[in-house]
């Protein structure tokens, strides 16, 4: 059809039109002149209207399908995701049961030695590239942790803090070969000097080149001035060996350390030191020898011998 002038009047017409009868329809309400053509119009138009939907709303609903599909599925995803790292956070059964045990270790050895301690776990060891003996923990300044703090287990002396970030801090293992601390031996109170030797026992010189040693006597910290960076009775190793004198001033020794290096997980660092020295407090109770059974033979003359005449 060719836009004419007649046309467009006849537009305007049927536009006019319709809107007097949407004004009448809404004035009109329920009692509106034209409810009984709307119903007859539905009656006529409502079979169609209903096959068209059962039609149209499979496709709809399929599409809707898809994309609550596609939904789920990055639920699951993400719920898979988290349900993986909280295994990985909480560890198996056996690893919570000994880090369990390893903080009671540490908080009955705090305890002992009115130690006030911060708990920390092991997140990291030293760079490859490094020469030193160090572990990273996730306890920083923002916890209370400053540098020269002692750190401790439940075993012993593990090292000190020498670096803090505001959520880690780096420890200096008391097996690192550059690691010194005062040591006083059990009973005795011999004063002397602890250093590192990496895999090997610690290496002590008591300042008493006489001093009375024996193997398997136990040693613990002397503490520090102002109790940093080592607090006093935390308990360091045992001697395994006595080196000969060799016309020495000094007398040293080689221990064992408590703590196992290469194991460590949970750890303490003292945030507040003791009251009073503990002195040997800390240490366990002395493992007792087993004695070794004796068997005694004693021979019995029979009653048939006869004696010689």
């Amino acid at each position: 059809m060719r836009d004419t002038r007649e046309s467009r009047l006849l537009l305007v017409l049927l536009v006019a039109i319709a809107f007097a009868l949407i004004t009448v329809d809404i004035r009109g309400g329920e009692q509106s002149p034209l409810d009984g053509a709307r119903q007859v119009a539905a009656s006529a138009f409502g079979p169609v209207e209903r096959g068209v939907a059962r039609v149209v709303n499979p496709v709809g609903n399929a599409v809707s399908a898809v994309r609550d599909a596609d939904q789920r599925h990055s639920r699951i995803r993400q719920l898979e995701h988290e349900n993986a790292a909280l295994k990985l956070k909480l560890g198996s059964p056996d690893r919570n049961r000994n880090r369990a045990a390893e903080l009671d270790k540490i908080l009955r050895t705090a305890a002992t030695g009115q130690y006030a301690i911060k708990g920390a776990e092991v997140i990291a060891i030293g760079s490859a590239q490094g020469f030193s003996w160090t572990v990273t923990i996730d306890a920083g300044s923002r916890d209370g942790i400053a540098r020269d703090m002692t750190v401790l287990n439940g075993d012993g002396l593990v090292g000190r803090i020498t670096t803090v970030t505001p959520h880690t801090s780096t420890v200096l293992l008391a097996a690192d070969p550059e690691f010194t601390v005062g040591t006083r031996m059990e009973k005795t109170n011999e004063i002397g000097f602890a250093n590192g030797q990496g895999v090997r026992s610690l290496r002590v010189q008591l300042l008493n080149g006489r001093a009375d040693v024996k193997k398997g006597d136990r040693l613990v910290t002397f503490g520090s001035s102002k109790d940093k960076p080592f607090v006093p009775g935390v308990p360091v190793g045992s001697v395994v060996k006595v080196e000969p004198l060799n016309g020495d001033l000094t007398r040293t020794l080689q221990v064992r350390p408590f703590v196992s290096f290469s194991s460590l997980d949970v750890v303490g660092i003292v945030v507040q030191p003791p009251r009073k020295d503990p002195r040997d407090t800390v240490l366990p109770p002395p493992v007792k020898p087993t004695p070794t059974p004796t068997v005694t033979v004693t021979a019995t003359p029979s009653a048939s011998a006869s004696p010689r005449s």
